[in-house]
């Protein structure tokens, strides 16, 4: 739980105020009190928003992955079609969630370099404020048509092959990148998780052709692909977290 003189100290400050509200440009926003979320749809228009509602024992803020015409209008009863009418685009947003730092640093770096490597040039990274990241890729960076269809019509299926595929594209660098930071001492990685051995490992060729056992991370690293979906929320930058009382921080 965070206390009313923490949360009422961090935003009342005007520079917190307006980095919140440039990033709610557009998006459905909800509001969290310590263990519950207030009404959705909502969003945020002017620094001093943000300042009220922390008067009301608001502790952190969350926002949508897709960019809306007119959020309000969102509801649970909309069909399909519906909030692809309502919707004008979408940022990628892969969200790298483990029990250890860091793993979660190892496996950010990595999410960075392979959307690098595949020429994406619009990448930011932020501290989800707990032991986690938020790598993004604006709608902007996007072209705004692939084939015959609008990219803003392809969410959530197009971001989620994209979060497929970095996964996949990581997967052995990031069982090798671990083992590394363990000295290669697989009992430490057994320690840490309490992963069935046999649940976190796997055999595959190494670049001589021949069969070796490599780490497989995902059973305690989660690059979030399931919960990618229409009006999925995540922890804005700069907004805080109630388990760790830290901040969102862009890096």
């Amino acid at each position: 739980m965070l206390p009313l003189n923490v949360t009422l100290s961090h935003y009342k400050r005007r520079d917190i105020q307006e980095e919140i509200i440039k990033a709610a440009a557009n998006k459905e926003i909800a509001v969290r009190y310590n263990d519950k979320f207030g009404s959705r749809p909502d969003v945020l228009n002017n620094p001093n928003d943000i300042l009220e509602l922390a008067k009301q024992k608001a502790t952190s803020f969350h926002c949508s992955e897709e960019l809306w015409a007119s959020p309000l209008q969102l509801g649970p009863t909309l069909k399909k079609h519906e909030l692809d009418s309502l919707r004008i685009g979408w940022d990628l947003v892969l969200d790298i969630d483990c029990s250890f730092y860091e793993y979660s640093r190892i496996a950010a770096d990595l999410v960075i370099k392979a959307l690098k490597f595949n020429d994406v040039k619009s990448v930011s990274c932020k501290f989800s404020g707990n032991k986690g990241f938020h790598i993004g890729v604006p709608f902007e960076a996007f072209p705004e048509a692939i084939g015959n269809e609008k990219t803003s019509m392809m969410f959530p299926d197009a971001a989620r092959k994209i979060a497929f595929y970095i996964k996949e594209l990581i997967k052995k660098p990031l069982g090798e990148k671990i083992m590394q930071y363990e000295n290669n001492d697989f009992s430490k990685v057994i320690e840490k998780t309490k992963e069935n051995p046999e649940k976190i490992k796997y055999k595959a060729s190494d670049k001589d052709g021949n069969e070796a056992y490599y780490l497989n991370a995902e059973p305690f690293i989660n690059i979030d692909t399931i919960l990618i979906a229409s009006r999925h929320l995540y922890r804005m930058p700069y907004s805080l977290h109630e388990k760790s009382g830290l901040e969102s921080v862009p890096i």
